[in-house]
């Protein structure tokens, strides 16, 4: 026996060690910068915490993105890095990052590869918050069932609100491209760099990028699309509602950096020095200020000019782009608050609050009955907020982006909490509210799909969201939509097996919509009136 135990362990072993080498092999990967080690996720190798630029902090603090610094042996890759500094803002967001640091550039990876040249498809993932807050680590954005479908998955962290964001005279005087603010951008351009560069050693091919997002990460991939220096980086975009084209015009510089110059001055820090000397946490505190409150600008380098005007001569990224949002993206209650959702409540708010447009408005969110008041209402106010800028960025790209678009609107609401959440109730953007707060919200169950509802169906991550109780069709969307997503991803059309055919939206046409619900079937599009009125007005102001 000893000697059969013996034979098989001599004629079985030089295997098992290849084995290992594989799996080493896999395991460490060498970059530009260094060699990292990840983790075997049953068959799903995963990287995280790699950083794509240096530390912004002390005199990188409101720079662009700087070179890493190189490091020597094997850097350890199975931690997330720490996430952007930021407020508690959003409940729904879950954080497995490393603590909240102002040191927070880095990205993550997740890879199916059997080798080094299968050339995978890549997705490169922008978290939503605002601008102000979320991180690469959220467990909605997990990139492994992604990569389990044959896809190299990313997600990349960017700086937040006044470490991302903020402008002032000073940092554009000896900015070297005379610009200041859009960091945050910026930092998710120097990861795509990272990624043209790197990808390859993790299985993925940089000719086969696509970035998407949702909300802020949404915005952002309109953002890369109308920026310059982007351009060659991506071969595809997906934009789950939001986009930089709305009907709120984006600053100057000039009104941005005296925006900055203002802030500095109410906590009494004038200069870079002092500015860049306020610890990150203190400097946390002050944008709980109403002043603190800052915004992308047409800074000359980032952007050229306003991004409207660039897609609409259509000098903008020409890739293939999946676009939509979802049917609840606000409530009638925050347009109405406290009034009841009445026809003459609805027409005296929007006649108080748009005057000379109210007219045109109403001609097209007309309420037939008190019925219709409540659904007519969410649409306005959901146009508003979201949908009329991620409508903008589809039609002005069909007229000029010369490649294809598909539509959506998601239509399936979350089910109801589990059990074990009590009397905890959604808030905006799908966060959730607990203790004495919720119960001043009992608010009816939302009746369409919430603002980000769909990221857990999109990305795969159903499982991950403890928060809602999961039934058998919420299981069919997700199969659905990840699917499209997936086919969109390999091949820049989300058409294939098993899922119903999606038309690509037709120059000067009203768009076939894909309804992705319980019942996903494409429509023709049926409120173009609406944002075609918005389209006016908003060139008129």
């Amino acid at each position: 026996m000893r000697v059969l135990i013996y034979f098989l362990t001599m004629v079985f072993l030089p295997f098992i060690y290849a084995q290992q080498d594989e799996l080493d092999k896999h395991l460490q990967i060498k970059t530009a910068d260094g060699v990292l080690e990840g983790n075997d996720e049953s068959g799903v190798y995963s990287f995280k915490g790699i950083p794509f630029a240096a530390p912004p902090v002390g005199e990188f603090r409101w720079k662009e993105p700087q070179p890493v610094e190189k490091w020597t042996g094997v850097r350890k890759a199975d931690k997330f890095g720490p996430r952007a500094m930021q407020r508690p803002v959003f409940g729904d967001m879950n954080f497995r990052s490393n603590g909240m640091s102002e040191d927070c550039l880095y990205l993550n990876v997740w890879t199916p590869t059997k080798s080094f040249d299968e050339k995978l498809p890549v997705l490169v993932y922008f978290y939503g918050g605002g601008l102000i807050a979320g991180d690469g680590s959220e467990p909605r954005y997990d990139g492994e069932n992604m990569a389990r479908r044959g896809i190299v998955s990313i997600t990349v962290n960017y700086r937040l609100n006044i470490f991302g964001f903020f402008s002032h005279p000073e940092l554009s005087k000896e900015s070297p491209n005379s610009a200041s603010g859009n960091y945050g951008l910026l930092d998710q351009y120097a990861a795509l760099k990272w990624v043209q560069q790197n990808i390859a050693a993790f299985g993925g091919d940089p000719n086969k990028v696509t970035i998407a997002g949702e909300s802020a990460g949404s915005f952002s991939v309109s953002a890369q699309m109308a920026s310059p220096l982007s351009k060659g980086l991506f071969r595809a975009a997906i934009g789950e509602s939001g986009a930089l084209l709305g009907n709120r015009p984006l600053p100057s510089l000039q009104e941005a950096e005296q925006k900055g110059k203002v802030f500095a001055t109410t906590i009494g820090q004038e200069g870079l020095t002092s500015l860049r000397s306020i610890p990150a946490e203190q400097l946390l505190e002050f944008t709980a200020k109403p002043e603190a409150n800052f915004a992308v600008n047409i800074d000359g380098y980032f952007f050229k000019e306003n991004p409207i005007a660039l897609f609409k001569r259509g000098e903008q990224s020409k890739v293939p782009l999946l676009v939509g949002w979802n049917s609840e993206e606000m409530n009638y209650r925050a347009l109405l608050g406290e009034a009841k959702p009445t026809i003459i409540n609805f027409n005296k708010l929007i006649e108080e609050r748009f005057g000379e447009q109210a007219k045109e408005l109403l001609q097209v969110y007309k309420p037939q009955s008190e019925m219709d008041v409540e659904q007519v209402a969410t649409d306005f106010a959901g146009d508003q907020f979201i949908a009329y800028g991620t409508w903008r960025w589809a039609e002005l790209h069909s007229q000029t982006g010369k490649s294809p678009i598909y539509r959506y609107l998601y239509t399936k609401p979350r089910p109801a909490m589990r059990a074990e959440m009590g009397d905890a109730v959604a808030g905006l953007a799908g966060g959730v509210i607990k203790g004495d707060e919720a119960k001043k919200q009992q608010t009816p169950q939302n009746k369409g799909a919430v603002h980000s509802a769909e990221i857990e169906y999109a990305l795969g991550n159903l499982s991950t969201n403890r928060v809602y109780d999961w039934q058998p069709e919420d299981y069919k969307v997700s199969t659905v939509m990840q699917a499209y997503f997936e086919n969109f991803i390999k091949s820049t059309d989300p058409n294939g097996l098993g899922v119903p055919n999606w038309p690509a939206i037709k120059k000067g046409e009203a768009a076939e919509v894909m309804h992705i619900g319980v019942n996903t079937a494409a429509e023709r599009e049926k409120y173009r009136e609406r944002y075609l009125t918005l389209e006016k007005l908003s060139e008129n102001k």
